[in-house]
């Protein structure tokens, strides 16, 4: 061989060489199998398709905490969603990973966590869309990141977020609220629960049909928190009912009662909880019930989906009787048609018998959305961005949707909400659709 060709040979090689250093790297082309999330944080990939995954579909939720319960079966649905079309959206191969927003120490999202997240999803090529957060906080860190990652951004869609300020201005709402979400200017975040103005709404309804006549409000001063409260107040106010009070509680006091007792000279006949219950919830209905009575006596305790969860009873105990919960969307056996379908098959496949809580079926929906994006684009982020705004589903699991310009659903069955009674489990005590001249209210309109 002469020279010249053993020359020519070694840069041949060298080039082969670095094409499969950059292969492995995850090069700029976007060729190769995506590299996995960090273990700290998320699950290994799971991908049961055809060949290797194309790109990564993520959840963010607390895994660990009160909500524990509630976010493991919405990513047992986002599970069966993939595997009803094995893992394949359009010509698009989809590998999942599960992501944890809650540390141990804090027993609830961490605010940590949750930004730590945001930079890994933003930095990995692969992630093509998220399906959460549970908590609004933590949507509000994530958000703005991933709203700026390269290609035009990533698709995110919440099953449970209901802070009305992540979509739409309001009262509660900082001047800021909703634009510093969005730094790019174009909107990448949809929610397929119904807004705290519904809630808020609902049960200034409820109250005034239990004949509350003036209420005393609470708040955990956390973005969801401080926002239903305040969402509540503007609903309550509308439809008659004086508000005795309206101040943060510590969700770090080892004692309310100096709190409740000075609810309790304001005659107030009802008390709301804007919080959540790992806040130190329990305590707050403990003192409340020492203090001022039964729930069924002469001052009702009202609080929103941040206690809607079994623990609120295990952890409240019998103070937990009777005091009423909302939940954003309708009880599990009110689904019908295509919903009870995924429900009977979903419990049969997933829960071992447990009753499937509703919120499986708004991540079965974002599921839904999600993929059918993913399938309709072009493979670029901000295509499944674009096709996520273009939904429209006459026949999803939850009825006809679409989603309006700032990411919030619009449906006819979108915007019911649930009030739960306590008593050993949560017992549906009716489902209200508020008017809404009562949400308008709610939003300061």
């Amino acid at each position: 061989m002469s020279i010249k060709t053993k020359s020519l040979a070694l840069v041949g090689l060298f080039i082969a060489l670095l094409a499969l250093v950059a292969a492995g790297c995850g090069g700029s082309d976007g060729g190769g199998a995506p590299e996995a999330l960090p273990s700290s944080s998320c699950t290994a990939i799971e991908y049961e398709g055809d060949g290797d995954p194309d790109y990564l579909l993520v959840s963010d939720f607390p895994l660990q905490g009160a909500a524990r319960s509630q976010t493991l079966q919405i990513n047992d649905a986002i599970r069966a969603q993939l595997k009803a079309i094995n893992y394949k959206a359009g010509d698009y191969n989809i590998g999942f990973q599960a992501c944890d927003d809650a540390t141990a120490q804090a027993g609830k999202w961490d605010s940590g966590k949750c930004s730590q997240n945001a930079n890994a999803y933003a930095a990995n090529d692969k992630v093509i869309g998220i399906i959460g957060t549970f908590n609004s906080g933590c949507a509000g860190i994530i958000i703005p990141v991933v709203n700026q990652a390269p290609d035009g951004g990533i698709a995110m869609i919440s099953p449970a977020n209901t802070y009305v300020c992540l979509t739409q201005g309001g009262p509660g709402c900082d001047t800021t609220e909703p634009g510093k979400y969005y730094p790019s200017g174009t909107r990448n975040y949809a929610r397929v629960a119904a807004p705290d103005s519904y809630q808020g709404a609902a049960n200034a309804e409820f109250a005034q049909a239990q004949g509350v006549k003036s209420v005393y409000i609470l708040n955990d001063k956390e973005a969801y928190g401080l926002g239903i409260a305040t969402n509540f107040r503007g609903a309550a106010e509308s439809v008659g009912i004086k508000i005795a009070g309206f101040e943060a509680y510590d969700p770090k006091a080892s004692s309310y009662e100096a709190l409740y007792k000075k609810i309790e000279a304001t005659g107030a006949d009802a008390v709301f909880l804007g919080g959540l219950i790992c806040e130190n919830g329990a305590q707050l209905i403990k003192d409340k019930v020492a203090v001022l009575g039964p729930n069924d006596g002469d001052v009702k305790l009202l609080t929103p989906d941040g206690f809607t969860l079994q623990q609120t009873i295990d952890d409240a105990g019998a103070a937990s009787r009777n005091m009423f919960m909302s939940v954003v969307g309708q009880p599990i056996d009110s689904f019908k048609g295509k919903a009870e379908e995924f429900i009977t098959k979903f419990k049969a496949d997933y829960t071992n018998g447990r009753p499937v809580d509703p919120y499986a079926i708004y991540g079965a929906q974002s599921a839904e959305v999600m993929l059918s994006s993913i399938a309709a684009s072009d493979g670029s982020r901000s295509d499944v961005i674009k096709q996520m705004f273009a939904y429209q589903n006459d026949n999803s699991l939850l009825g006809g949707i679409s989603f309006n310009a700032d990411g919030d659903i619009v449906g006819d069955d979108a915007y019911g909400i649930t009030i739960y009674r306590g008593e050993d489990t949560l017992v549906t005590e009716t489902v209200i659709s508020p008017k809404q001249s009562t949400v308008d209210a709610a939003l300061g309109k």
